[in-house]
């Protein structure tokens, strides 16, 4: 159904006959770490995520995992080499 509480005209899937069926009735607002992101809509209510209802929650335990503004950083790590192997294959290899 759509939205008929801070987001007309959007399809919701916690809108009822009944009204918004999500926790407190209503979708929150963006954070200040939404800032930035593609995923923002905006309407007269405010600024809401387009993909969660509580857009908080999901910045509580690190980063947003649909935010597009922060770039996942992936470490990477040498592999430790046994030198005396290391001699080994390459007097192998003479």
């Amino acid at each position: 159904m759509q939205c008929q509480t801070l987001k007309p005209g959007v399809e919701c899937v916690f809108m009822k006959k009944t009204g918004c069926s999500y926790n407190g009735g209503q979708c929150y607002q963006i954070v200040e770490s939404c800032a930035g992101c593609a995923r923002i809509t905006e309407f007269p209510t405010g600024k809401f995520c387009a993909s969660f209802p509580y857009p908080e929650q999901k910045w509580q335990k690190g980063t947003c995992p649909m935010a597009t503004h922060v770039k996942k950083v992936q470490k990477v790590e040498e592999q430790k080499i046994n030198p005396l192997k290391a001699s080994k294959r390459s007097a192998g290899k003479k």
